[in-house]
């Protein structure tokens, strides 16, 4: 026994750097990579980008440090955020973003924990919106909103746990669109 507790102790170190490094690749796995995005803008007659990391979100939070209703809601759903990032492109003519492009998106999306909870398809219109989450365990660890138009493409990563109850209320700020996410479904008391 004693040998087996010198064993662990000696590795224990490489243990927790291992521990600490999954909990790591797991918040790197909410950050979508859209660097090879910025390419659009060349095309585009209009771009959003939106950069909030963690030390912007936390500095976004003592901005709502009111004790009023609306900045302190918005400052308890934002303080765990680790992340905000917001590519958002426009043309003046149709299909100036190629499948390839498309794809470096949505191929982060498949697999590595990413569910889609929400696809809307438009064949009158062309307009395609897909919802992403990323489970981590029984927590939301991230969200991934993918709008394709025509002439518009848009890219919207939150980062680090979101109450779904509660992100109606960043639409419209910090660059996030309006969602229109189902509302939550409500609990059920057996």
């Amino acid at each position: 026994m004693k040998i087996l507790f010198r064993t662990v102790l000696k590795f224990a170190p490489v243990l927790l750097l291992l521990i600490g490094g999954v909990a790591t690749t797991m918040a790197q796995g909410a950050k979508l990579q859209l660097d090879q995005l910025d390419l659009l803008a060349n095309r585009a007659s209009e771009t959003v980008d939106v950069k909030l990391d963690e030390h912007l979100m936390q500095t976004a939070a003592k901005l709502f440090s009111g004790k009023a209703g609306d900045d302190a809601e918005i400052r308890e759903l934002i303080k765990n955020v680790k992340g905000i990032y917001v590519k958002s492109f426009s043309f003046d003519k149709e299909n100036e973003y190629s499948p390839v492009e498309l794809d470096s998106v949505l191929s982060q999306l498949r697999g590595g924990g990413w569910s889609k909870i929400v696809g809307v398809k438009s064949k009158k219109d062309g307009e395609n919106v897909e919802v992403y989450l990323l489970n981590i365990g029984d927590q939301i660890g991230g969200l991934a909103v993918v709008s394709i138009e025509p002439k518009e493409f848009t890219v919207v990563n939150i980062v680090g746990p979101i109450n779904l109850e509660k992100l109606s209320q960043l639409e419209g700020s910090f660059g996030v669109p309006y969602l229109n996410l189902p509302p939550a479904k409500p609990k059920t008391d057996k």
